[in-house]
């Protein structure tokens, strides 16, 4: 075999890798700018905890639909967005942050997720419980032309809106005190933020899955900023690096007989070593070249 054959080979011959490739890449491009913002506002976890509200809507979508990813999307979608809204309103309104808030309501929409998975056991429209795992861990290689569509909406929808309020974002990010002062949105700001932050876990899902799409958002991110301090070259590594490892995770995946979302999330993790190892910004071999000296 070829190093051509190899490479595209793949994707020549099988239309469901195409698909599972085209949202990949767009996922990956619309999704690292928000793990980068996510790594910079210090709320990776707080992504994390997120992708657990959309496991209510997802099961409440499958018993009323069954096996429809697109339906799937909308229901994860709703309850992933119910999640955030209310710990919002709930930090605004009480003593409670917004991280506490959100805590409580990811382990209660994960309680409620739970128990209609077990009401959908025996569900006329198949095995819930193996459709739910598809989207929580991710059936690349199902994706339909619909859901396709879908993700490609929503990932460029998510790059104009980022674009629209980059500079505010940025300012809300590293000084919401002055944003504030100056009058502006902040609250307005950070509510549009996470509202992409949730639409892009859930065109995720489908893809690499719930549990796994906060990865291809946040490592690439770690990855770039052990490269430079610039935020628009942090932006664009971590781009290039979550392409490369969609890429390189459904090439792997194709000929090592592996599911594509663990696949692509393992080959972010190794840039994400390299990049400890031989990043620019402090990474261990420019520790070994350049070792801090003490000061007296």
């Amino acid at each position: 075999m070829t190093v051509g054959e190899f490479l595209f080979d793949p994707f020549i011959g099988s239309e469901a890798m195409r698909r599972a490739l085209a949202a990949s890449l767009a996922i990956s491009v619309a999704g690292a700018p928000l793990g980068v913002m996510l790594i910079i506002r210090r709320m990776a976890l707080a992504g994390d905890v997120l992708t657990h509200t959309l496991l209510p809507g997802v099961a409440v979508a499958f018993l009323l639909a069954g096996e429809s990813p697109l339906v799937m999307i909308i229901g994860g979608t709703l309850s992933g967005l119910l999640a955030v809204y209310l710990s919002m309103l709930v930090s605004r309104s009480t003593i409670l942050r917004e991280d506490t808030s959100l805590a409580a309501f990811y382990v209660l929409s994960l309680a409620i997720g739970v128990l209609l998975l077990s009401f959908g056991a025996d569900d006329p429209h198949g095995d819930a419980a193996e459709e739910l795992l598809h989207i929580l861990f991710g059936n690349a290689l199902e994706i339909d032309q619909a859901t396709l569509l879908t993700i490609a909406i929503i990932s460029t929808g998510s790059l104009i809106v980022l674009a629209v309020i980059y500079r505010l974002l940025v300012i809300e990010s590293f000084d919401p005190v002055f944003l504030r002062s100056v009058g502006g949105p902040g609250a307005l700001v950070h509510m549009v933020f996470m509202t992409l932050i949730v639409l892009n876990l859930i065109a995720g899902a489908v893809t690499i899955g719930t549990m796994l799409a906060i990865g291809l958002m946040t490592v690439p991110g770690a990855a770039a900023r052990m490269w430079t301090q610039d935020l628009g070259r942090v932006i664009a590594i971590a781009i290039a690096i979550a392409v490369f490892a969609s890429l390189s995770g459904l090439i792997a995946a194709y000929h090592l007989s592996l599911p594509p979302g663990p696949a692509i999330i393992l080959m972010a993790g190794l840039c994400f070593m390299a990049s400890i190892v031989f990043g620019r910004q402090n990474g261990l071999i420019q520790r070994l070249r350049h070792p801090a000296h003490l000061e007296g």
